[in-house]
């Protein structure tokens, strides 16, 4: 059997179907796995998980007004007969896409190859590429009941999001995998691998405030982080309280893991795989999402999960340091409410997302196997 994966751009496409890989090895039999797409975005994860690498160029379509536009224009059209050629030699039995920009080429090409198609959809808001293979989709998988509405109910599921082995239990000694003391609350904050630039300047301005009660680590996402570091540093009044502060700029999934299961409370923005993440380690979090006329699914995914009891929610144009400041204090600082703060987010997210997606892969790809 052969089986495609496609869909990248950011972790939050690519991770889940890393998982879905891994909960595919609960299957007996011989199976090679392929990922699509311009570039492998993590070439070593691809590796480790037996997963060859086919490039196919794609461009991405902005909502905004860019000269890009018209070069991506250009590279999906390219990309369509980049993947019909490669899909035509290869020919798998099944395509698992996450959607994003990268698998639109595949997805059109598998239609015309009339190439079985599964496809997840994160979000509460679907993206475009899965709403322009809804209609020739064989099964949608979905993470949100919100969404439903957008695609046919006799092939629609909700599943959750496929999450890695790795984040799927938490660490039972996460303040010796991180060696950081366990005397005090501890505050992640992450704006994902690409980082938050104005979320990491209020968190900088914040410290002051911050570090006399809890420790802060601080993920930055790829860009400054030695700038960011001589900047947090000058901004730390007292010495003593520069050991109470953290940062880093990319984190593996092992620390990851410990982090969701030693924080008292995460500071994050809205992408579904991470707050699916937080969900099943219990965490409290406070979630500041990227303004809709940059991100059209973020609002309404953190309001969703705010609205599960899991989680409480700051507008970015209404987020001040002292507002902040405020509503972690009140969180590390009521047990009860961050009780049933932990408790929701539990009920939130199921566990078993990868294994209901790879169940369906492998039975539609033995289907087509059979023909």
């Amino acid at each position: 059997m052969r089986i495609v994966f496609v869909g990248g751009g950011t972790g939050g496409h690519f991770y889940p179907l890393i998982a879905v890989r891994e909960a595919l090895d609960a299957y007996p039999g011989s199976r090679d796995y392929y990922y699509m797409g311009p570039v492998p975005y993590d070439a070593a994860l691809l590796a480790s998980h037996n997963i060859t690498f086919i490039p196919c160029p794609a461009g991405k379509l902005r909502l905004y007004f860019s000269i890009q536009n018209i070069f991506d224009v250009f590279r999906n059209f390219v990309g369509f007969f980049v993947a019909f050629f490669k899909l035509y030699a290869l020919y798998p039995d099944v395509i698992f896409s996450k959607g994003g920009y990268t698998s639109v080429p595949v997805l059109l090409a598998a239609k015309f190859l009339r190439i079985p198609v599964v496809i997840h959809e994160s979000d509460t808001v679907p993206g475009r590429a899965n709403l322009m293979a809804r209609s020739f989709a064989r099964y949608i998988a979905i993470s949100y009941p919100d969404v439903a509405s957008y695609f046919d109910a006799s092939k629609t599921a909700l599943t959750g999001i496929p999450i890695r082995k790795e984040l799927l239990t938490t660490d039972p000694d996460p303040f010796t995998t991180l060696g950081i003391p366990n005397d005090l609350p501890l505050v992640y904050i992450t704006g994902g691998s690409s980082g938050a630039e104005r979320l990491n300047t209020l968190v900088l301005n914040c410290l002051d405030s911050l570090l006399p009660v809890c420790r802060v680590y601080h993920q930055t996402g790829k860009g400054n982080l030695e700038g960011l570091k001589l900047t947090a540093k000058s901004l730390i009044t007292d010495p003593a309280l520069q050991s109470h502060y953290y940062i880093a700029d990319l984190l593996d999934a092992p620390k990851v893991n410990a982090l969701m299961s030693a924080a008292s409370v995460i500071i994050t923005r809205a992408g579904s795989t991470t707050l699916f993440e937080i969900a099943l380690h219990g965490t409290p979090s406070i979630i500041i999402p990227i303004p809709e006329d940059i991100s059209r699914d973020q609002r309404t995914n953190a309001y969703a999960f705010a609205r599960a009891g899991a989680a409480s929610v700051i507008e970015e144009q209404n987020l001040t340091e002292a507002l902040l400041v405020s509503e972690i204090r009140s969180i590390i600082g009521d047990s009860a409410a961050w009780q049933a703060m932990s408790a929701a987010a539990k009920q939130f997210a199921p566990r078993d997302a990868a294994a209901k997606i790879a169940t369906v892969l492998i039975s539609i790809g033995q289907e087509h196997e059979s023909k």
